[in-house]
């Protein structure tokens, strides 16, 4: 610690002795003899005026010292680094320029090794020099490599960087360093405080890091009652607890103030070691079959004087009764525990409202997501009342057609932006098709369509396989959607959940206009309800119905192209979204929007809520959901949001 402290003040305080030299060259010969011989004594002046020079040759000069390649010529002392092309010659390389001076054989030079000591010096003078570098990126990286393992050493040329520093951004990630050092090793209190205060509105896990350790404590004990503030808390022996009685009378023997409990095998040992001639201490050993007659006898041997006395469960209750247990910080400065606890109680708030807000937004990301993957299904089968279990086919037909894009078009950007609508035009044609070929059939009829949509579902699968392969397939993200929306610590949430509930906002509206602002929609709610009077005013419902149905499917390969950028983009992809895409249409309310929309916000928040309380487990979260949901249809059968009117009765 002496030596650390000496050598801070030299870094802060030392005149350059050599200022007056010329080159780099002259002031490193004249402490040629400092430097040859390496001492952590002679080093600290050595190294101060190396620094003052400054540069990149300086901290090439540090590094090569400390790394053990720096030599010098044993006829002058010139402290050269060498390079060697066979294992005789070298090749001597002046310190400033790196050009050849000349050449000698091994035994001409020398190599200096400085001790462990000496290269840690050398390794906190590193830092301090390249913290003050006229590089800002060598300044960024030596910060970006010291806050990986920050030390004490590292404390005092961080201070002098922080008062040298002139780019504002750095100079905050400086200050925090510094200030997260102060907190652990500054040996003055109020320094300590102050530092420690400034965090209470820091939420990074290293500030925790450094704070949580400074209320660490041990457990204490004394006869008399510990006094106000000497203690962090009283602490009760419990069986069940961390510190049991066991744990609590082994530190009374400890302390001398009671006599050892003898164990079990203690006692049997005894026994075993005192057998004489058959019998311990006139008990025959024939009659030391039960753990009574064992104690008796282990009893005996301690009147004996033999083996010590053992005490009963009555003396060591006792023993407990009349001795005060407490624990005591480690950190001795109560002003330092004090702002310590303040600080973490301010943290651990803001902390807990942060938790509360990330699981907002992950229920609120989630929502949109089954909301994307709903919003077809809501107007098949929502609107249209058509039970399609091929619904989340049309999903994984989105999904490759943007991985097909992907594969003509690299640019990520461009190739999601014609993906979308290839998705919506190949998923709306293949909705048609199957509207014309089988559901059109079917209508009025929902176990048939249940049962023909399923076998379809099963068909669209196994070409998936035999086109693409049963391997994922990557559906890539721009790079403006990748990496997080980082808020704090705590907060974050992918750019591309954000684009998705965007997106979800966008096709709520635009399914809600198409349905209450258009002539198709007006006609789809005319034609739904009631197909022959919608007909009887020159609506065609065969044409209403395929365009309502290639519309559903469509939007679902508008979802599929969403979905397939955070998800594995396989053949059962929408395996995984048609169950929740219909709990989100039926909870919500049957051929409503609204409906749809609530009923995502309660599957997504419900499913977040309940794997907080069980986070290692989403597939128990999952089932929870379900048996939520099937309670909460038999209360309210038509949903959240239940249509009134006559289109509730059909």
């Amino acid at each position: 610690m002496f030596r650390i402290i000496l050598f801070a003040l030299c870094c802060l305080v030392h005149t350059n002795i050599a200022s007056a030299q010329g080159t780099f060259q002259d002031l490193v010969q004249y402490h040629a003899p400092n430097i040859i011989k390496g001492s952590v004594k002679t080093a600290p002046p050595v190294i101060t005026d190396i620094q003052n020079f400054g540069g990149p040759v300086a901290t090439d000069f540090l590094l090569a010292w400390q790394s053990k390649e720096l030599w010098f010529r044993k006829s002058d002392d010139r402290l050269i680094t060498v390079t060697t092309t066979d294992k005789k010659t070298y090749t001597l390389l002046d310190l400033q320029t790196g050009d050849a001076i000349g050449s000698a054989t091994k035994s001409e030079i020398k190599q200096i090794k400085p001790n462990s000591g000496l290269r840690g010096m050398l390794g906190t003078s590193l830092v301090a020099s390249q913290l003050i570098s006229d590089d800002i990126n060598t300044r960024t990286a030596s910060l970006r490599s010291l806050a990986r393992d920050p030390k004490l050493t590292h404390l005092a040329p961080l201070r002098v960087a922080v008062a040298k520093e002139t780019d504002p951004d750095l100079l905050v990630k400086m200050t925090r360093l510094e200030r997260l050092l102060t907190t652990q090793y500054d040996t003055n209190s109020y320094e300590r405080v102050k530092a420690i205060n400034s965090f209470s509105n820091d939420l990074g896990l290293d500030v925790r890091g450094r704070l949580n350790p400074i209320l660490d404590t041990q457990i204490q004990l004394s006869k008399t009652a510990p006094d106000h503030g000497k203690f962090a808390q009283i602490i009760t022996p419990n069986a069940n607890g961390e510190f049991t009685p066991t744990d609590a009378y082994a530190m009374i023997v400890a302390q001398g103030w009671a006599e050892p409990d003898i164990t079990t095998d203690e006692k049997r040992q005894a026994i075993i070691n005192n057998i004489e001639n058959g019998s311990v201490a006139g008990i025959d050993i024939k009659t030391l079959d039960t753990a009574q007659s064992r104690d008796a006898a282990y009893a005996a041997l301690a009147k004996l004087g033999t083996v010590p006395t053992d005490v009963s469960d009555a003396d060591i209750q006792a023993a407990i009764n009349t001795t005060h247990f407490y624990t005591t910080y480690l950190e001795k400065d109560p002003a330092v525990v004090a702002a310590t606890i303040e600080t973490l109680d301010s943290i651990n708030t803001r902390v807990g409202i942060s938790n509360t807000i990330d699981l907002f937004l992950d229920g609120l990301s989630l929502a949109s997501i089954f909301f994307l993957a709903a919003i077809g299904l809501a107007i098949t089968f929502g609107v249209m009342g058509v039970i399609n279990m091929a619904h989340g086919e049309f999903i994984m037909m989105g999904a490759y057609t943007g991985y097909l894009v992907q594969q003509i078009i690299t640019n990520y950007t461009l190739s999601i932006i014609i993906a979308i609508p290839a998705a919506f035009m190949v998923t709306f044609a293949a909705g048609v098709l199957m509207e014309r070929l089988i559901i059109r059939h079917l209508y009025h009829r929902p176990l048939e369509t249940l049962l023909a949509t399923f076998g379809v579902s099963i068909a669209l699968q196994q070409l998936a396989k035999n086109i693409f392969g049963t391997q994922a397939r990557p559906l890539t993200s721009p790079d403006w959607l990748g990496g997080a929306w980082q808020i704090n610590d705590v907060i974050s949430i992918s750019w591309i959940r954000v684009a998705i509930f965007v997106l979800s906002i966008l096709f709520f509206l635009m399914l809600w206009f198409t349905l209450n602002k258009t002539r198709l929609g007006l006609e789809t709610r005319a034609v739904t309800q009631n197909p022959r009077m919608a007909a009887s005013m020159g609506i065609n419902p065969a044409k209403i119905n395929m365009l309502t149905f290639g519309l559903g499917s469509g939007i679902a390969g508008i979802a599929g192209v969403a979905i397939g950028l955070f998800a594995k983009v396989t053949s059962e992809l929408g395996s995984d979204y048609i169950v929740q895409s219909f709990m989100t249409v039926v909870v919500g309310g049957v051929g409503n929007i609204w409906g749809t929309l609530a009923g995502a916000a309660m599957i997504g928040f419900l499913q977040k809520g309940i794997e907080w309380f069980n986070p290692s487990n989403t597939l128990a979260a999952q089932t929870f959901m379900i048996v939520f949901i099937i309670i909460f249809i038999q209360f309210r059968p038509r949903g959240i949001i239940a249509l009134r009117g006559r289109a509730a009765g059909d």
